[in-house]
Formats: structure tokens, C-alpha cells, sequence
């Protein structure tokens, strides 16, 4: 499977997610959103370069209380629950945002 973006296609596994993390680039994570609805807005770029520095930080991509709990942390109370989060990723804030950052499935996600 793949994902096209700007005339280049890149590799994903059968769930959606880049299989060479090192190709990912802002229009890949535009190119998912769109096939999911969704129109990404500030607020999700947020997670989703958060979700890179955790990444980059501790070499997994975190599962959805661990998420939570790491952006409450970091941007405040406000963002760091369930509710914000699902409002931003309808599909799971784990699993769609961690796939629109180019990241693997988190551990845990079904």
C-alpha cells in the first residue's frame, strides 16, 4: 500500500501507517487527514509535533492514557484529556494522530 503526496508515493503498511518513518513530511499527515475528513488545524499540528518529540525522546510512540497524561503535562490540563484529544482524532487520538505524525501504532492500540 501507499499513500501519494506532491507526485511522490510513499510506503504504508495495511493499516495506514508509513512504513519508513524517515519519509515523513507535513503533506503526508495533510494527505491522511483528508482521506479521513478531517481538515487539521493548529490544535492538531500541536499533538502531532508532540507526538514527533516524544517519539524522538523515547523511541515509542505512546498509547492513549500515556498521551494524555504527556500532554497535560507539557501544554496543560486543558488539552491533556480524552475528550480534547477524540474531538481532535475521532478515530483514536493514539492511533490516527500517531499515523498522521508518521509514526508506528502505538503499543497497546487494537
Amino acid at each position: 500500500m501507499a499513500i501519494e503526496v506532491n507526485g511522490k508515493s510513499f510506503e504504508t503498511d495495511e493499516e495506514g501507517y508509513l512504513v519508513n518513518l524517515a519519509d515523513w513530511e507535513a503533506g503526508i499527515a495533510e494527505a491522511m487527514a483528508k482521506e479521513d475528513d478531517l481538515e487539521l488545524t493548529d490544535e492538531h499540528w500541536e499533538i502531532i509535533n508532540f507526538l514527533r518529540e516524544y517519539y524522538e525522546e523515547y523511541q515509542i510512540a505512546p498509547a492513549v492514557r500515556v498521551l494524555t497524561k504527556a500532554v497535560g503535562k507539557k501544554l496543560g490540563a486543558e488539552k491533556g484529556n480524552s475528550k480534547y484529544l477524540y474531538a481532535l482524532f475521532p478515530y483514536g487520538p493514539g492511533k490516527q494522530a500517531c499515523r498522521f505524525a508518521g509514526l508506528p501504532k502505538p503499543t497497546g492500540c487494537i
